[in-house]
């Protein structure tokens, strides 16, 4: 593993110099190959954008090269959002870093440059923040959306009420309930614990358990933030791969340290099936909605591998001999078009 791209220990956020005022908004948006979808994220800050003193707006390029990212900025922006690109591209890890040490206010919110944020999102975490100001990051309810930002499928409330999270480290060190463009973080939390580290699936993940570990953490069940998962994406990528079961693998080794000894055991455990549950039921919707057999083996076997249970067994078991019918049927749809080929010669 390139440690230069995939840090091994949390890298080092530098605090900021003593300064006469400073905004209390920084909204960094990393890009890399997403400006399909960068105009919309942009325009869903701008909608609802500060004054400049008061909110910092920047576009951080990871070297893109699907177009000019600082032209886009340029134009969508008016001026009102600055463009920093980066010497080379240095993947996803080291682009969130510099987001972070370039972001200048209290409060960071790190918006990748394919998801986008509803109306009233900066309001209703601004309100968090002053209710609760022991609260480390404060998040919101997400829904996701396609590349077309259509809804795919619902997604629960993590609780009825606002308000500080309920035992909150030990309820998310089993099961992920946060994306990143719903999640606001103040920077001398970055400060403190240092920036995402590990993995490219599921680093979000681990940062909001360290976050839990040592702060409180604030929601509010106001859906106001859009999660996109589309065809290019490192979420896609990975689960093509089979990446991102390896990778959730180790970031339950990771957080495990960050439990309380007597815990560990057992969450460990409970993450592990519920982990292993998403992979086995995804499996099915690689198969059917995007017919891809070879990456829905994938999700499959891992899985399985992961926790053995009654999900992860019937998803393998089904998948297996799905394809092994569906191959079954191509092959003789062959034969029997050969022989037809044979017939008319």
């Amino acid at each position: 593993m390139n440690a230069e791209r995939t840090p091994q220990t949390p890298p080092k956020i530098e605090r900021l110099p003593e300064m006469d005022s400073r905004p209390l908004w920084s909204v960094m948006i990393p890009a890399y190959n997403c400006i399909g979808y960068l105009q919309e994220a942009l325009e869903s800050v701008l909608q609802q954008a500060l004054p400049e003193d008061q909110m910092q707006i920047e576009v951080i390029d990871d070297c893109s090269t699907d177009g000019d990212v600082g032209e886009l900025v340029r134009r969508v922006g008016k001026g009102r959002v600055g463009y920093y690109k980066k010497e080379k591209n240095g993947g996803s890890l080291r682009n969130f870093e510099s987001c972070i040490n370039r972001a200048l206010g209290t409060y960071v919110h790190i918006l990748h440059g394919d998801d986008k944020i509803a109306p009233g999102f900066y309001t209703e975490v601004a309100s968090l923040f002053e209710e609760y100001p022991e609260a480390g990051a404060c998040f919101t309810a997400f829904d996701y959306i396609d590349s077309a930002s259509r809804n795919t499928w619902p997604i629960q409330i993590l609780q009825e009420e606002r308000g500080i999270i309920k035992n909150c480290l030990e309820r998310i060190a089993v099961t992920n309930p946060i994306q990143p463009p719903a999640i606001v973080v103040k920077r001398e939390v970055y400060e403190n614990l240092g920036s995402f580290f590990a993995v490219h699936y599921g680093e979000d993940w681990e940062m909001w358990v360290r976050i839990a570990a040592h702060y409180p953490i604030a929601y509010s069940p106001r859906f106001s933030a859009h999660y996109r998962v589309h065809g290019s994406n490192i979420t896609t990528n990975s689960i093509l791969s089979g990446q991102n079961i390896k990778d959730i693998e180790k970031v339950i080794n990771i957080i495990n340290n960050y439990l309380p000894k007597h815990r560990r055991q057992k969450l460990r455990k409970e993450a592990k099936r519920n982990f292993s549950g998403y992979f086995a039921s995804l499996s099915d919707r690689l198969y059917h909605e995007h017919s891809n057999r070879r990456a829905a083996l994938k999700q499959a076997y891992f899985s399985l591998r992961m926790h053995v249970n009654k999900l992860t067994v019937k998803h393998a078991v089904k998948i297996l001999v799905k394809c092994i019918i569906s191959y079954k049927r191509t092959s003789e749809n062959i034969q029997g078009a050969d022989s037809t080929e044979r017939l008319l010669i």
